[in-house]
């Protein structure tokens, strides 16, 4: 039951496209930053600093920020070429501030890890190290700088070069630890955002289909009332013309099948209520068999054992999240079983469990500690290719909806396979014992 996807995972999206605004919000606050800083240098602390060159810096940064303001519309979305360039020229106009500030002596060099971070976060990868690279080449040049850090009128502040080379590690090794951070953090948000989304259309069709029989009444209460006006004028119509041999043959035919509409319509009225129970409501066995049923036409036996207890058997209510979470699990066991599948139902006075068995491969050790996470192959085995794990996380979000709690593990040695345990407070199941 894996969801079937046109594009894969990434940041090509339109919607993950960084908004000019944002980038915008975030110079005015670098020019605000800057300039604070530039004028609490020069004329608080009064220090010797190239204020006119760096006034001059901070006003091109500003002049670019009114510009992209007057020439696209705040809700404007960059292109992640465009969004890696702003984010380069914002680098570049930080690191010549910095190269005629002292280099990397200033203490403000590792904000030039800020624009590297904000590019892992939102663009693609790809752009991302092309700008960590420039960000590398501009730390290095911040290494040769020849001018002084700024300092009290005549003295000079030597910084000794091993501390430099010091920094300049320290800077490196802050953006990239960085940069794999904030790319990790947005890449699994990106992909749990993908696969919730999966999950709620998943969730809608099984809750459509589910309610097709109610649609099904509707419909046939609706036309009941048109029909049987055609039924009563079909009838005139054969009592005036039902010995015309030009009409007569007709006539007949169209009562007959207006007749016919209404033995159709009388059923599905009927439906609903001969069934409601069945279709509402439903014991533990009776679901677990219709979950199981659809997965043994495959070659695998698939198998219910029930485990008997003096509680009387639960009633449940048709939840669409649990047959589609159980189901798919069912089906993925059967995908990687060898010959059979085993389904034990039990419960109790307080809990309700379903524990699947099968004679597969199991899970990896690797796996087993990430299991059900979105786009992640749960399983391998040579004949098969594998999957994205969506399903897999699909079927674990529905039920843990519905409040389970899931285990997966394999079987204990010798005997090879898979295990997935799932386990209901019978509270929340039960709705016999709620009346």
């Amino acid at each position: 039951m894996e969801p079937q996807h046109t594009s894969s995972p990434g940041f090509d999206n339109t919607s993950r496209r960084l908004r000019l605004e944002t980038l915008v919000r975030l110079r005015w606050l670098a020019v605000a930053g800057q300039s604070v800083t530039v004028f609490a240098v020069a004329f608080w602390l009064h220090f010797d600093l190239p204020v006119v060159a760096s006034l001059g810096l901070i006003a091109a940064l500003a002049l670019a920020n009114i510009s992209l303001s007057l020439l696209f519309p705040p809700t404007h979305r960059l292109k992640p070429l465009a969004a890696s360039g702003l984010l380069a020229l914002d680098l570049l106009q930080l690191a010549a501030l910095l190269f005629i500030t002292g280099g990397l002596a200033n203490p403000f060099a590792p904000l030039m890890c800020v624009p590297v971070i904000i590019s892992f976060a939102s663009q693609p990868l790809r752009h991302s190290i092309g700008l960590m690279a420039l960000a590398v080449v501009a730390v290095t040049v911040l290494f040769l700088s020849p001018f002084p850090l700024p300092w009290f009128s005549g003295e000079i502040l030597n910084v000794k070069p091993l501390m430099q080379v010091a920094t300049w590690c320290s800077v490196i090794s802050m953006m990239g630890f960085a940069a794999f951070y904030a790319y990790r953090v947005s890449q699994e948000a990106s992909l749990l955002a993908d696969a919730l989304a999966a999950t709620e259309l998943v969730l809608q069709r099984e809750k459509h289909l589910s309610q097709l029989d109610g649609l099904a009444a509707a419909a046939a209460h609706e036309l009941g009332t048109p029909l049987a006006t055609i039924s009563v004028v079909a009838k005139e119509m054969e009592r005036e013309l039902g010995q015309d041999e030009r009409f007569g043959e007709d006539v007949q035919l169209l009562r007959s099948q207006s007749e016919r509409c209404r033995d159709i319509l009388r059923r599905l009225t009927s439906l609903p209520s001969e069934s409601e129970e069945h279709m509402r409501r439903l014991t533990l066995s009776s679901m677990m068999e219709e979950v199981m049923a659809p997965h043994r036409e495959f070659g695998i036996a698939v198998e219910l054992i029930e485990t008997k207890t003096q509680e009387p058997e639960p009633l449940l209510s048709r939840n669409p999240g649990i047959l589609f979470g159980l189901g798919n699990l069912i089906e993925n066991a059967v995908d990687f079983a060898k010959s059979r599948v085993v389904v034990f139902v039990g419960h109790n006075q307080d809990t309700i469990s379903i524990v699947l068995e099968d004679d597969g491969p199991g899970y990896s050790l690797d796996i087993l500690a990430r299991i059900g996470e979105p786009y992640m192959t749960t399983r391998t085995r040579p004949d098969s290719a594998g999957g994205l794990g969506l399903g897999l996380f699909i079927a674990k979000t529905l039920l843990e909806r519905s409040g389970a709690k899931l285990r997966f593990e394999n079987r204990a040695a010798p005997e090879p396979g898979a295990r997935v345990s799932v386990i209901w407070p019978r509270q929340r199941l039960d709705i016999s014992s709620t009346k």
